[in-house]
């Protein structure tokens, strides 16, 4: 296991006794990633923001539902913001919101720490490189369960597909992007 997987566990272990100085380090960590992640689905600074807030809520109030065995902490915190997007998103789309607004962004934007920004920038290209190296119904499947917040059900029946071979490709491609992107490279 690498330092960086065991300083994560030593965190959350502080967290799940009500360390919030534990929880801030962890925040500090992976909010950026977090937050791309809820843009994407989004599409919208405060609906994401309010996303990953209320992620990173529920990582304080449920952080022993974490299972190393499942996958390292930075997946698991990726489903939790994810989750919560998704959530965001339907809850907009069924009032209506979500494509009727289109207001401009009045806040100013952060200013931002370039070695941050750089190493986020970075992290992009070799999830895009990641990304390129599967095959192409691999790609599409992760792309539009993650982007979109389809089920599997729902991506078989739009790309004209068996289930089973959905859920393979979703298998495949996720086990394959685990080791082209270990977990030392999301930090």
């Amino acid at each position: 296991m690498d330092p960086s997987q065991t300083d994560d566990r030593a965190l959350l272990e502080r967290v799940q006794q009500g360390d919030e100085q534990a929880l801030a380090a962890l925040y500090d960590r992976y909010t950026p990633l977090l937050y791309s992640v809820a843009l994407r689905i989004l599409r919208r600074t405060a609906d994401a923001e309010d996303a990953v807030q209320d992620a990173w809520l529920q990582v304080w109030r449920r952080a022993s539902s974490y299972d190393p065995g499942r996958g390292a902490l930075a997946a698991w915190l990726l489903t939790v913001v994810r989750t919560r997007a998704l959530d965001r998103y339907r809850s907009l789309a069924s009032r209506g919101r979500a494509e009727s607004r289109v207001e401009p962004e009045d806040q100013v934007a952060p200013i931002e720490d370039p070695t941050r920004r750089a190493s986020q920038t970075q992290l992009g290209g070799r999830v895009r490189e990641a990304l390129a190296q599967l095959t192409a119904q691999q790609r599409q499947v992760l792309e539009i369960a993650y982007f979109e917040g389809l089920p599997q059900t729902e991506i078989a029946q739009r790309i004209g597909a068996p289930l089973g071979t959905v859920k393979s490709w979703t298998r495949q491609g996720l086990s394959r992007l685990r080791e082209l992107l270990p977990q030392e490279e999301w930090v």
